[in-house]
């Protein structure tokens, strides 16, 4: 079977922990057998979010006074190749036999995307009001307030095509374990001539994670996080966790209502996509439900019909 699997960034640091590298390979520990398991027999495809650390080197950027931030594209690479190979190091030891390959993987949007003028996206630490509106005046940054405090918020456009499809598959063909698009890869753009140029976004990894699983024939795709499974009414007395269900019972639901934009609605929506555009099955659920996601037996799992 081949399988896509998106590690939410729970499974890499966990919020308010100091985004140190050992707290980072803990983290990867944990999460190593499970993701070793699904490797055996699969071919696997990891994919990974990258807020927390994106929002961490972007402070270390400005920190410098340079007086020139790194941009946002640049920032995604970095978090990649980072992110990328602490698991390659967690996943060789329970595979030594195997090839674990991390690619750096640019993600094609559209430079005309509405997604630029409103910037959405979450990544980085939670601010106090003080500190937010004086790196929003410092440097340009705009700030969502949530209930942990304010937050940044960068764009987040749609992605259109994995530039790295091709070296993905050979890599696959050849029996390797890829880590690609993480963070949801670097964002470009086709500029005047053509060209592909970096841009100032952060894309949304699941639904990146479900471009790759379709572009690559997937026969599932995996969205780990730190819930057991999707749940109407989250943080209710109504709260109702979802299991099997079909694409168009899951759409007659208000994702706007029912799924909070920064966590749980991309996913969704991302699962959705997946089966829409002729994937087996999708399923959100625990990292530590790994398998048991794999095999349909745990987590909210969404067929076609």
């Amino acid at each position: 079977m081949r399988l896509v699997v998106a590690l939410g960034g729970n499974a890499l640091l966990r919020p308010g922990e100091a985004p140190t590298v050992a707290n980072q390979r803990a983290r990867l520990e944990a999460a190593a057998d499970g993701l070793a398991g699904l490797a055996r027999g699969n071919h696997l495809i990891i994919t990974h979010g990258n807020g927390p650390q994106l929002g961490w080197l972007a402070l270390q950027s400005v920190a410098l006074g340079s007086g020139t931030q790194v941009p946002l594209d640049v920032l995604d690479a970095e978090t990649e190749g980072l992110l990328g190979y602490l698991i390659v190091e967690a996943l060789q030891r329970r595979l030594p036999d195997r090839q674990i390959v991390a690619l750096l993987t640019r993600v094609e949007v559209d430079r005309a995307d509405p997604a630029f003028a409103q910037p959405l996206k979450p990544v980085g630490p939670h601010y106090g009001a003080t500190e937010a509106a004086q790196l929003a005046s410092a440097h340009g940054w705009t700030f969502a307030q949530t209930a942990a405090g304010a937050r940044r918020v960068v764009s987040s456009p749609e992605p259109l095509a994995v530039l790295e499809r091709p070296a993905i598959q050979c890599l696959l063909d050849a029996g390797a374990v890829v880590i690609c698009a993480g963070g949801g890869g670097i964002p470009v753009a086709r500029d005047a001539q053509g060209r592909y140029a970096g841009v100032e976004a952060v894309i949304d990894k699941d639904l990146a994670s479900a471009l790759l699983a379709r572009e690559l024939a997937a026969d599932a795709l995996l969205l780990l996080t730190d819930v057991a499974a999707v749940q109407t009414g989250w943080g209710t007395p109504a709260a109702r966790a979802l299991g099997h269900l079909d694409v168009a019972s899951l759409r007659a639901l208000d994702f706007a209502r029912e799924f909070a934009a920064g966590s749980m609605r991309p996913k969704v929506e991302a699962a959705c996509r997946f089966v829409e555009t002729g994937g087996k099955f999708a399923a959100i659920g625990r990292l530590e439900d790994a398998i048991l996601l794999a095999a349909g037996r745990a987590g909210t799992v969404l067929a076609a019909r």
